[in-house]
């Protein structure tokens, strides 16, 4: 964000499933103005929005239906409003996951799978690995460095059928898998940008950015 743009207001989606206000102490520190909501309104008025997430797909999506979300959700990532997912959040934008039986949003096509078991590697795959990025003008993405720290913790993996979809991969063990999309306005990081350190502030201030130039009518997204 540039010292000539106002802070966008960005809603941070409340549906009991996400350690909310670290994803917004994040968000603040990268300049962002938040609001923690389950309101259908304060999300399509606010600048963008964050889906953040922690626990279980099924009861996450489960959560989500009981608050009338799924179609809010749908919706407003439609209508071109910056969008990021984070951890489960990420992975609820998709069809379905091998964890459960729930049909997920449906934003991306493909589906969310589980780790392989091998030999020398630990599930969940916890703790600080290196991103390799896939997206050269990727808007999320932009002043991070190859093989940037960042903080995972997950069993599960997101799996785009189209792999254009990927921003950045991470391997853990023989497997590399998805640690990020982007795609225009929908955004999303299996890690957890806000417990990633420098990397992690990057990444955000990137997304408030992204944020910003929207709400002044600025055009900031790769297509």
């Amino acid at each position: 964000m540039t010292a000539t743009q106002t802070a966008p207001r960005i809603a941070v989606v409340d549906y009991d499933m996400g350690n909310l206000h670290s994803a917004c102490k994040g968000l603040k520190m990268a300049g962002a103005d938040t609001l923690i909501t389950d309101d259908p309104e304060q999300m399509a008025s606010a600048d963008a929005l964050v889906l953040p997430g922690v626990g279980a797909f099924d009861p996450a999506m489960q959560h989500l239906r009981d608050r009338d979300l799924v179609e809010p959700l749908r919706t407003i990532a439609a209508s071109g409003k910056p969008f990021l997912g984070i951890c489960v959040g990420m992975q609820l934008l998709f069809e379905g996951s091998e964890e459960g039986t729930e049909p997920g949003i449906g934003m991306v096509p493909g589906m969310v799978r589980r780790f392989r078991s091998e030999p020398d590697i630990t599930i969940p795959h916890m703790g600080w690995n290196q991103l390799e990025l896939a997206q050269s003008d990727c808007a999320l993405m932009a002043g991070l460095a190859e093989q940037s720290w960042v903080y995972f913790v997950h069993s599960y993996y997101t799996d785009p059928t189209d792999k254009t979809w990927n921003a950045a991969t991470v391997t853990h063990g023989s497997q590399t898998v998805t640690a990020a999309i982007a795609r225009g306005n929908v955004m999303a990081t299996q890690f957890h940008p806000e417990k990633s350190s420098k990397a992690g502030l990057q990444l955000l201030a990137n997304f408030v950015s992204v944020a910003a130039q929207h709400a002044a009518g600025q055009p900031s997204l790769a297509a």
